[in-house]
C-alpha cells in the first residue's frame, strides 16, 4: 500500500471509529478502543523504519528492544539486508549443528514357494501344506554428516550386507572441501572384511552455467592385488527441463553409458543406452506425476539387454507428511516376478523386494499388482485414514487452546465494530440504492461444507455482510491478497481450517452470488 492508501484507510476508519460520533456510553467506549487500535497502526506503517521491522518481523519486531540503537538514516532495504545477514550467521550455526542422517534399510523375501512349488513333490513331506517364504539377504547402510568449518565436512558411513547366510560390512570415511561455487573436491578412506582398504578421489566442477563434470578415483585393495577404478561424469543442461549425461566407468566392470533425462512438473521421463562388460542394455523409464494433494506417481520402464528384458510398472504415494510409500512389479526373463515395495519417511529408506516366481506365471503378475492395490486402500481407509484425521483434530485443538483468548479479543473488537458501522452502513446502502449500485444482501465468512464426503463437518461461519457493505466505495468491493480475517467487523471462526467467503449482491437491480477462497484477491461487481 501507498502512503496515499495508508492515510485514505485511515481517514475512513478514523471517522467510523471516533468516540465523538458516537453517544451511547457503551459505544463510546468500544469507539474509543477501536480508535486507539487504528491509531498505533497507522503510527507504524506510516514510519518506513517501523513499517521495515513490521514487514520482516511482524509484531513481534515492534516488541523487541534494542531497535532503538538502530541509525534513522538506515532505508528499508538496509534493514532487510540487515536481517538477511542475520538469517544466514543462524543457518550457519545451525549447520555446524547439524548431522544430516541417511540411512537404507533392504529386507529381501523369497516367496517362490507360494508359486513354484510342485505339489507331487512333497505330498509326503510333513508340513508341506504351508509354503515357505524366508527371507534370504539383508543390506543396512547409514551415513551422517559432520560440517568442521563453513567449506569442510566429514562424512562417515557404512554398510552391512548378508546373502544365504553370507555377508560382509564396511565403514568410508569421506572428507569433503568446497573449494568455490564452481566446484569441490572428496577424499574417501574405506575398509572392509570382504574387499580390503580403499582410497578414493572425487572431483565436482562445474565447466560453464550449463555444463559439469564429476571424476571418481578409487583404488580397492585386495588378496589378489591393487584394482583401480576410473568413473567419469559429463552433464549439460539441453534445455529449461532436460539433463544429457556421458558416463566412462574403467576398472571393475568398464562401461560407456549415456543417458537423457527430463523431468517436467507432471512427467518424468529417462532414455539410457550403456554398452559394457558384462553388461550392455537399452533403457526406457516414464513417470506420470499426478497434481493431487497426495503426490500420487505412477511409472512404467522397459529394459532390454544381455541379461534378458525387464518390464517394470508401479505407483507411489504420499501417506503422511514425511512419508511415501510405493510398490513396483517387475516381470522379466529370466529373472521372473517380483514385486518391490518401498517406504521413505524423511531421510530414512526402507526396501522390500518380494522374489514371487522364477518363471513368467500371470498369476504371480495378477497377485503382484493387484495385492498391494487392495492392502493399501483397506489400509489408507481403515488405519492411515483414521489416524491422520484424528491428528489433524488434535492439532486444532491445540491450536485453539492456545489461541483461545487472542481469539475472543477478536471477536469482541469485531462485534463492536460492527456495532460502530452501523450508521455508516446505512448510510452507503441509502446512496448505493439512489445510484442502483453495488448491495451487498448476505455475506458469510469461514468453513463451508459442499462435498458430500465431509458432510458430517460442521459448518462454521459468521455473518460479515454489514463490514463489507461498510467496505464498498463508489459501487466497488476490493479486497486484496490477505486473509480476510484481519478486515474491520471480521475474526477467524474456525483456526488452522479452510475458509471462504460467501458474497450475495445486488447490482444494477440484479441478485449475484461470487465464492472467494480466504487468501484469494476479491473484486465486484464482476467486469
Amino acid at each position: 500500500a501507498s502512503q496515499d492508501e495508508l492515510k485514505a484507510a485511515y481517514r475512513r476508519l478514523c471517522m467510523l471509529y471516533h468516540p465523538d460520533k458516537h453517544r451511547d456510553p457503551e459505544l463510546k467506549t468500544q469507539a474509543e478502543r477501536l480508535f486507539n487500535l487504528v491509531h498505533q497502526a497507522y503510527e507504524v506503517l506510516s514510519d518506513p523504519q517501523t513499517r521495515a521491522i513490521y514487514d520482516i518481523y511482524g509484531r513481534r519486531g515492534l516488541e523487541m528492544e534494542g531497535w532503538e540503537v538502530v541509525e534513522r538514516r538506515r532505508t528499508a532495504a538496509e534493514i532487510r539486508e540487515e536481517f538477511e545477514r542475520l538469517q544466514r550467521e543462524r543457518e550457519e550455526r545451525r549447520l555446524q549443528q547439524r548431522t544430516n542422517p541417511k540411512g537404507t534399510i533392504s529386507v529381501g523375501i523369497d516367496a517362490t514357494d507360494l508359486f513354484d512349488r510342485y505339489d507331487e513333490e512333497y505330498e509326503d513331506v510333513p508340513g508341506s501344506s504351508f509354503p515357505q517364504i524366508e527371507i534370504n539377504k539383508m543390506h543396512i547402510s547409514q551415513s551422517i554428516e559432520a560440517p568442521l568449518t563453513s567449506t569442510d565436512t566429514a562424512i562417515l558411513s557404512g554398510n552391512l550386507s548378508t546373502q544365504n547366510g553370507n555377508g560382509g560390512g564396511s565403514i568410508n570415511l569421506a572428507l569433503r572441501r568446497v573449494t568455490s561455487a564452481k566446484g569441490w573436491g572428496e577424499l574417501e578412506f574405506g575398509a572392509g572384511d570382504l574387499h580390503g582398504p580403499l582410497f578414493g578421489l572425487k572431483i565436482f566442477r562445474n565447466l560453464t552455467p550449463r555444463c559439469f563434470i564429476t571424476t571418481n578415483c578409487a583404488l580397492q585393495f585386495s588378496s589378489r592385488g591393487v584394482r583401480p577404478g576410473l568413473t567419469t561424469v559429463l552433464a549439460r543442461n539441453l534445455d529449461k527441463n532436460t539433463m544429457g549425461y556421458l558416463q566412462w566407468r574403467w576398472g571393475i566392470q568398464s562401461a560407456m553409458n549415456t543417458s537423457i533425462v527430463r523431468d517436467t512438473k507432471t512427467s518424468h521421463f529417462t532414455v539410457a543406452m550403456q554398452l559394457g562388460i558384462p553388461h550392455s542394455f537399452m533403457m526406457v523409464s516414464y513417470q506420470h506425476k499426478f497434481q493431487d494433494e497426495d503426490q500420487t506417481r505412477v511409472k512404467g520402464s522397459l529394459k532390454v539387454g544381455f541379461f534378458g528384458t525387464i518390464v517394470e510398472y508401479g505407483a507411489e504415494r504420499k501417506i503422511s507428511r514425511h512419508s511415501v510409500l510405493g510398490a513396483t512389479v517387475s516381470v522379466g526373463v529370466p529373472q521372473g516376478v517380483s514385486l518391490k515395495i518401498k517406504l521413505n519417511r524423511a531421510s530414512q529408506t526402507y526396501f522390500f523386494p518380494v522374489h514371487l516366481t522364477d518363471q513368467l506365471l500371470p498369476s504371480a503378475v495378477f497377485y503382484a499388482t493387484v495385492g498391494p492395490l487392495v492392502i493399501y486402500f483397506a489400509m489408507h481407509r481403515l488405519v492411515i485414514k483414521p489416524y491422520l484425521r484424528a491428528q489433524k483434530e488434535r492439532e486444532l485443538e491445540k491450536q485453539r487452546e492456545s489461541t483461545a483468548s487472542d481469539i475472543l479479543q477478536k471477536k469482541q473488537e469485531a462485534e463492536a465494530a460492527v456495532r460502530l458501522m452501523q450508521e455508516s452502513v446505512r448510510r452507503i446502502i441509502e446512496a448505493e440504492e439512489a445510484r442502483m449500485g453495488l448491495i451487498v444482501v448476505n455475506a458469510w465468512y469461514g468453513k463451508f461444507v459442499n462435498d458430500n464426503s465431509r458432510k458430517n463437518e460442521k459448518v462454521k461461519v459468521i455473518d460479515v455482510t454489514v463490514p463489507l457493505q461498510c467496505l464498498v466505495k463508489d459501487s466497488k468491493l476490493i479486497l486484496t491478497e490477505a486473509s480476510k480475517a484481519g478486515l474491520p467487523g471480521f475474526y477467524d471462526p474456525c483456526v488452522g481450517e479452510e475458509k471462504s467467503l460467501k458474497v450475495l449482491y445486488q447490482f444494477r437491480g440484479v441478485l449475484h452470488q461470487v465464492m472467494s477462497a480466504d487468501n484469494e484477491a476479491l473484486r465486484i461487481p464482476k467486469q
